[in-house]
């Protein structure tokens, strides 16, 4: 028994009869040895004595009074608060992590984490927290490509990712697009070095491909082709300026390659490149409309019975990402296949219409409620009402 915790026997009998004095006591102990485990346990003994009720749990207690409670939960996850943090403090991730998920209080673990550098031994759990359960996406996803490389990021990313939220898809994405934007603008310098004088410091990868029409000619390419075209697709959940010139800019350069490294794509991107072009110069605002009309053909003309719903959504993303609202509305109305249930449109369609300029949105709500009519989709009816906030019957 060390010195410091036969003080410590020492101490509590001294409160024999002042138990609220013994259990701070006990728990001033564990703090200043910083003993998270044994901090909780000892929290959670001051906040039921503080309740009046045994500290030692058992199996047959008798019901609480609600307020009493609340007042237990609201005891046992301040505990959970701090012996989360004092793991955390102490770089143990997956156990703080344990501790800090109960309160719902993902910032702080964020904060905490944010001092801890990704480590060989560490790793695992940083994964874990920081990405799949999401505390913070881009970190988590960056210390995959670090440690994994690229192929294996984009494989957690459609195996994972892929069907979360759209923020968490932004965070990933927007790693992934940086990372391989940048290997290839340093692998095209690295070949203009080598056979001529070095391009600028301040030219774009665009630009290096456009002025030096020998680059690709050979046939070659400088980075795995599969890498490039999974990352153009990924990036489409992108919305800032700089991340879809970037994209841009490799569909310039996937286009330039041998046809055999130009693979087909799903509708309406079979001509994988030229169809990534356009769209993504629609979202930068060049040649908008000749693009639409692109997108719009395929959305009319592809069999969604053969081919499923994916030229009709692309086509009223795009209207919807260029601030055309209420066409995005009427496309996805018209388009939509008879079979196809309204409960998985309307969703869609609310959160279309909640973007619309106050002075033009009673005809967008309109045309989802009478959709929704015509559909005999009553909740859908309601959640419309509801979201539009008129009234209308």
């Amino acid at each position: 028994m060390t010195t410091a915790n036969s003080n410590i026997f020492d101490r509590l009998t001294q409160h024999r009869g002042t138990p609220t004095e013994m259990l701070d006591e006990m728990v001033d102990h564990f703090r200043d040895a910083r003993s998270p485990m044994e901090l909780f346990e000892a929290l959670k003994m001051r906040i039921r004595d503080k309740l009046g009720l045994p500290l030692v749990s058992s199996e047959n207690e008798p019901s609480r009074p609600e307020d009493v409670e609340r007042q237990l939960e609201v005891g046992l996850l301040d505990a959970c608060r701090e012996t989360g943090t004092m793991l955390l403090e102490d770089g143990r991730i997956g156990e703080g992590w344990m501790y800090l998920r109960p309160t719902g209080d993902t910032q702080l673990a964020k904060d905490l984490i944010a001092k801890l550098e990704v480590t060989e031994d560490n790793y695992e759990d940083m994964i874990q927290v920081l990405l799949h359960e999401g505390i913070d996406v881009a970190r988590g996803y960056q210390a995959v490509l670090d440690q994994q490389g690229t192929c294996n990021s984009i494989t957690l990313y459609e195996q994972a990712l892929a069907n979360r939220g759209k923020a968490d898809q932004q965070a990933a994405a927007r790693c992934l697009l940086n990372h391989l934007y940048n290997d290839l603008c340093e692998l095209v310098r690295g070949d203009i070095a080598r056979r001529e004088a070095p391009a600028g410091d301040d030219e774009t990868l665009a630009e290096m491909i456009d002025k030096r029409r020998w680059i690709l000619s050979d046939g070659g390419y400088h980075l795995d082709t599969t890498h490039l075209s999974s990352t153009v697709k990924i990036a489409t959940v992108l919305e800032d300026e700089d991340s879809l010139r970037k994209t841009w800019e490799l569909t310039q350069y996937g286009r330039r390659l041998h046809h055999q490294f130009q693979y087909p794509g799903d509708e309406p991107f079979v001509d994988f490149y030229p169809a990534y072009t356009a769209f993504y110069a629609i979202l930068l605002g060049e040649n908008v409309d000749a693009g639409l009309k692109v997108f719009e053909r395929k959305a009319r003309s592809v069999d969604t019975v053969e081919h499923g719903t994916a030229a009709v959504e692309t086509y009223v993303d795009l209207l919807d990402r260029i601030g055309r609202h209420q066409q995005a509305i009427d496309v996805a109305i018209e388009l939509a296949p008879k079979d196809l249930p309204a409960q998985r449109i309307v969703p869609m369609l609310i959160e279309i219409a909640a973007r619309l300029p106050e002075q033009d949105n009673e005809q967008g709500w309109e045309s989802i409620l009478a959709y929704c009519q015509k559909h005999n989709d009553i909740l859908g009816y309601a959640a419309v009402l509801h979201a539009s906030g008129t009234g209308i019957s």
